[in-house]
């Protein structure tokens, strides 16, 4: 669809539907400043975009449409599984991935994932029926589903204004959701993605989830 930049969907369902897109420029030295690389992920339009700086060291950027991010969930798991690296270096920090089966996992500290609010509700049916709220706040509302199981459903809202009214699949949210809780989680966020957490060692705390590149659309 656009030259030079992959496209994957990452965290999605266990039926290799959803997930969120990201589009990965890997050789991010075609775009060298960080004006045109700001310019380009609001062209693209994803919630995400990286820049791949040194594909052999895993040094990478990270924009949404709007803004340049020091660290996010699903740049990471995505570009951990395109370029099959064990480490990422972003901004906040270097970033450990593992592959295990279908799931590529990555372990980052929740200090370096961006303010989010999030809000609990009552229920699934709580969270599946909000509307979108305005824009000025990054809210992440989740809800139990199963909570002896670690079961939740969520949704992201980025309050941005910048045309991605809701996140399908938002990794630092599930990272900073998990810290507050204290326990893996398996989590259902937007339409059906996957994503899975577990907290770690010295307040790690890893995200995994499915990677594809896009045989079938995101339904």
């Amino acid at each position: 669809m656009h030259q030079g930049v992959d496209v994957l969907r990452v965290f999605c369902g266990p039926d290799g539907r959803y997930g969120n897109e990201l589009g990965v420029v890997r050789d991010g030295g075609r775009v060298p400043d960080h004006a045109a690389r700001q310019a380009l992920a609001g062209k693209l339009g994803f919630s995400e975009t990286v820049f791949v700086d040194d594909p052999e060291r895993g040094h990478i950027d990270i924009y949404t449409p709007s803004t340049r991010l020091p660290f996010a969930g699903h740049p990471c798991v995505g570009t951990a599984w395109l370029l099959d690296l064990p480490e990422l270096v972003t901004p906040a920090g270097a970033v450990t991935a593992r592959h295990d089966g279908e799931f590529t996992w990555i372990a980052a500290r929740p200090r370096w994932a961006p303010p989010r609010t999030l809000r609990a509700y009552g229920s699934a049916a709580e969270v599946e029926a909000l509307a979108v709220p305005p824009a000025g706040e990054w809210v992440y509302a989740w809800a139990w589903e199963d909570e002896a199981a670690g079961r939740v459903r969520a949704r992201g809202f980025p309050g941005r204004d910048d045309g991605i009214a809701e996140d399908e699949a938002t990794g630092a949210a599930a990272l900073l959701l998990t810290q507050q809780l204290g326990r893996a989680l398996n989590i259902t966020q937007g339409r059906g993605s996957q994503i899975l957490t577990a907290p770690g060692p010295g307040g790690i705390v890893e995200v995994g989830g499915r990677v594809a590149l896009p045989a079938h659309p995101a339904l």
